[in-house]
């Protein structure tokens, strides 16, 4: 029985950065790997579609069973799919979780399977939420004293009220998907309780991973909030005045997902009352304004939207691509698989 052959269009840059050698080989093993470099411009959602690339691409899928597409690679298109008759699975390595280059309907409609894994950055933006969760929760704002080089007394070292623990506190996650499955796994060890918004995620999960579903506004009442919702029609501006009006006196509030998620000047308004912590790693704009209130305010915590940039996300896009291949190939499913449902909770619907 003849190897299923896989194409890989991405950029040089790409290749260099992202396909390692050990897992090209490792893919090797079971297909007839081949690679095309593209320059098509990079953009998370809209990628442009030119006619002479497209027929370019078109040739290239003809013969393949598995195609591959990131950075640097055009867009899968109906034409693409009518070309590449032999195709049983596409995939993205890296299209912020939901396939920005591979038209999903098309690939519905021609029987074709759809993976992303995009998730790789979803597991270090985990640990990063958990992190500014602890920083939150030991109120943060000594930090700046010491780098403004005020001297500081025994007191000083005390935070005013005292900094706190999150051993045994509730957890509210706006979003139930790749980060927040890894970011219930670190807080086992906290033994916290944790409540989740999220109207497209099945249900199942809370019995699965002890967790429960609740409405926005109970999540929103927990000790720490962190909210790891994508960027949707839907979710944008989805936390505004009367969202951000349900935190309780002292709560942490932390954004590890979309700026867009958050309305900044309400955001503002309810930082300026001093009654919750806030810590930010997602902003509207990107990055966030020079002049941005938030900048100068005691309690919030601020960094550049770092939570998924790692050295080792990078070329993990691939790795977990190649172990949905070795699935696939071997009788069962891919887990990363683009699914209705998947869809539906991109677009809002």
């Amino acid at each position: 029985m003849s190897k299923p052959k896989v194409g890989i269009a991405c950029s040089a840059a790409t290749r260099e950065l992202y396909l390692e050698k050990r897992d090209l080989e490792r893919l090797g093993k079971i297909a007839e790997v081949v690679i095309e470099e593209y320059d098509v411009p990079t953009d998370w959602v809209n990628i442009p579609v030119d006619p002479e690339v497209e027929k370019r691409f078109a040739k290239f899928a003809a013969d393949l069973d598995v195609l591959i597409v990131c950075h640097g690679g055009p867009r899968i298109t109906k034409a693409v799919f009518d070309a590449g008759k032999k195709l049983k699975v596409v995939g993205e390595l890296e299209g912020d979780r939901f396939a920005g280059r591979i038209d999903v309907q098309a690939a519905k409609d021609a029987g074709v399977m759809v993976v992303d894994t995009t998730h790789s950055s979803s597991w270090p933006v985990s640990e990063w939420a958990l992190a500014l969760t602890l920083v939150g929760l030991r109120e943060h704002a000594r930090f700046r004293d010491i780098i403004a080089g005020k001297a500081m007394s025994h007191d000083d070292y005390r935070t005013k009220p005292p900094a706190r623990e999150l051993t045994g506190r509730t957890v509210g996650m706006i979003g139930f998907g790749h980060i927040a499955w890894r970011l219930r796994e670190f807080l086992v060890p906290f033994r916290t309780e944790i409540l989740a918004f999220d109207p497209y995620a099945p249900r199942e999960l809370a019995d699965a991973l002890d967790i429960n579903f609740a409405s926005l506004e109970k999540v929103m009442g927990c000790d720490v909030v962190i909210c790891l919702a994508p960027d949707t029609p839907k979710t944008r501006d989805m936390i505004s005045e009367r969202e951000l009006g349900w935190l309780k006196p002292g709560a942490v509030f932390v954004n590890v997902s979309r700026g867009v998620c958050v309305n900044v000047p309400a955001l503002i308004a309810k930082a300026k009352k001093e009654d919750a912590w806030f810590c930010l790693d997602a902003h509207n704009p990107e990055p966030i304004a020079v002049d941005s209130p938030l900048r100068q305010m005691r309690n919030v915590f601020l960094s550049p939207h770092i939570g998924g940039m790692t050295e080792e996300a990078q070329p993990r896009f691939f790795t977990l691509m190649v172990e949905e291949l070795e699935r696939w190939h071997a009788g069962a499913e891919p887990r990363a698989q683009i699914t209705d449902r998947v869809v539906a909770g991109r677009s809002g619907n």
